[in-house]
């Protein structure tokens, strides 16, 4: 109960704060409300970049009447234990957003979900990052960074090694765990976003390789979505770019990508290959099995 009690409380003095912002956004724009605005929302599968999108997105209000809603991420699993979460609970975290706010989450296609963030005044963007760096990343994440997450002891005491931690971010806990499938079937969920033209599909990559165009079709992407741009989009770009901090960004600290090659043994590569390799080949990443 104490627990419980303690999470309402949070959550309400997130969505004061919230509040004061969206209250200093009208002062500042002249405006009553943010009606009209997109609600930008940053969604991914886990370790593939959400870090990066956020704080891109958040710089939208530095441009015009948007506000950073600072609310929880909306997920499809429990951190603590790895229980899913249901369609209305997922449902009742977007309908705390209000026009202009920006939010983030890792949301599979749900029928449901699809419906609420593709709908007119929602400004959805999805960033994919290759599978493989995804499963670096979140051997790294689960073992040194997230104490409370529901794989994190498994990690750290029941397995010995990076190999050994890498050879089970790729193939998952089937056998104990529903909810951790191998990495394929991980992503499999994810995959219905790439259909809808009402989403922005970013790249990882693009922005550690060509950060500027990445940015313009971030900026662009947001008017046609009905965001009132308050400056020019040159000087827009680079307010974004200025907003991106790599200490703040795990996944793009490095500056580089492919560091799945430095790390994947020949017996990773086979394995990687017989879960997911039809998933690098429908993401792009990959033309055939021959890597």
């Amino acid at each position: 109960m104490l627990g419980m009690d303690q999470g309402f409380l949070d959550l309400s003095a997130r969505l004061l704060r919230r509040d004061l912002r969206r209250a200093a956004q009208h002062w500042r724009y002249h405006r009553f409300s943010l009606e009209g605005e997109p609600v930008f929302f940053a969604n991914s599968f886990p370790k593939s970049g959400t870090h990066l999108l956020i704080q891109v997105l958040n710089g939208f209000a530095w441009l015009g009447p948007a506000v950073s809603s600072g609310l929880p991420a909306v997920v499809n699993y429990r951190g603590d234990s790895g229980d899913v979460r249901l369609a209305n609970e997922i449902l009742a975290d977007l309908n705390r957003l209000k026009p202009g706010d920006i939010s983030y989450g890792h949301l599979h296609a749900l029928p449901e979900v699809v419906s609420f963030l593709c709908q007119q005044g929602s400004a959805t963007y999805f960033i994919l990052r290759d599978p493989r760096d995804v499963a670096i990343s979140h051997v790294y994440y689960v073992t040194e960074m997230a104490p409370k997450h529901a794989h994190h002891t498994f990690y750290t005491q029941e397995l010995h090694n990076f190999d050994e931690r890498l050879r089970t971010s790729i193939l998952g806990r089937p056998d104990w765990d529903e909810a951790f499938p191998d990495i394929g079937k991980r992503f499999q969920p994810y995959l219905g976003w790439l259909l809808r033209p009402e989403v922005c599909t970013l790249r990882f990559e693009d922005f550690v390789h060509d950060q500027e165009a990445s940015l313009s079709r971030v900026i662009d992407f947001a008017v046609d979505r009905g965001f009132s741009l308050g400056c020019e989009k040159s000087l827009a770009v680079e307010v974004l770019a200025r907003g991106i901090d790599p200490r703040n960004s795990p996944t793009f600290r490095s500056g580089k990508t492919g560091g799945w090659r430095e790390r994947f043994s020949p017996e990773h590569k086979r394995l990687f290959k017989e879960v997911a390799g039809d998933t690098l080949i429908r993401l792009g990443y990959e033309q055939d099995y021959d890597w």
